[in-house]
């Protein structure tokens, strides 16, 4: 035993021993140490991802899911770890979830959560006009939320000539759907036929318009034209001829707001007529 305890101390008092069995623990840890962050870095979780592009506010069901297995160190944010969490809700209104995408939880809302974000925008004050249109009179769908468009007035005066000129200007496309409500641009995969124009406009503006399309006996149109000025966040919606106000505003000086048409049904009727 005495041997052995001697033998040892001999052993460890050997400078050169000590350096070697420091090198060989020193290597011992950083293998160690690389092979858990290497293992680390590429384990790998099941994630929920689209197994097909999935438009805005789109129910989305179980077979638009499919399930992988990737490193955790590639994902970063909030995102869904279980399919069922996902199944049963929409797509976000302002995103497109692409093939083979993971489901962030700022991509996915249930219905109640769902936006019309047409509205999201509107300046206070303004009153939001459902105005009926259709592939010709948007120009063949040239006329997108975010653009312009200017209103023209045209009609009879009372001495039978036609009055025509630029009646309102500047006002904003909120947005443009089609006959079930669903928002024309938003898909690009699904070709949707304009039938409904969202525009908002100052509530005496919107008054004004009404007025105008009261005047049935002096055969009122009104003309949706795209602004191709460059407008600034400074330039708001503006009556444009002060004749054609005047003009409108002497016919109706009488009229109650209750007897006032409803803009969308009027330009509704008049254009079933014209057709």
């Amino acid at each position: 035993m005495n041997n052995l305890k001697a033998s040892m101390k001999k052993f460890f008092g050997n400078k050169n021993t000590v350096t070697i069995l420091g090198v060989i623990l020193c290597l011992v840890i950083l293998y160690v140490g690389y092979n858990y962050r290497i293992n680390s870095a590429v384990e790998l979780v099941s994630v929920p991802y689209a197994k097909s592009t999935i438009q805005p506010r789109t129910y989305i069901s179980d077979d638009m899911i499919g399930t992988m297995r990737v490193p955790e160190s590639f994902l970063v944010g909030e995102y869904y770890t279980r399919k069922e969490n996902i199944v049963g809700k929409y797509s976000n209104y302002n995103t497109i979830i692409a093939k083979g995408s993971i489901f962030y939880t700022d991509l996915v809302v249930t219905e109640d959560e769902l936006p019309d974000s047409a509205f999201s925008d509107v300046p206070e004050g303004y009153t939001v006009i459902n105005y009926p249109v259709t592939i010709a009179s948007t120009y063949a769908n040239s006329m997108a939320p975010g653009s312009h468009i200017n209103i023209y007035y045209k009609s009879l005066n009372d001495d039978g000539e036609i009055m025509f000129g630029k009646f309102i200007s500047n006002i904003e496309v909120l947005d443009v759907k089609d006959s079930s409500g669903k928002h024309v641009f938003e898909n690009s995969e699904e070709t949707r036929t304009p039938a409904y124009m969202l525009f908002a406009v100052p509530e005496e503006t919107h008054l004004l318009l009404r007025k105008a399309l009261y005047l049935e006996e002096y055969d009122v149109e009104l003309i949706l034209i795209p602004n191709t000025a460059t407008l600034s966040q400074e330039d708001k919606v503006t009556v444009s001829s002060s004749d054609i106000e005047n003009f409108i505003n002497s016919k109706t000086v009488l009229v109650s707001v209750d007897d006032l048409p409803n803009i969308g049904d009027q330009v509704q009727e008049n254009t079933q007529d014209n057709q």
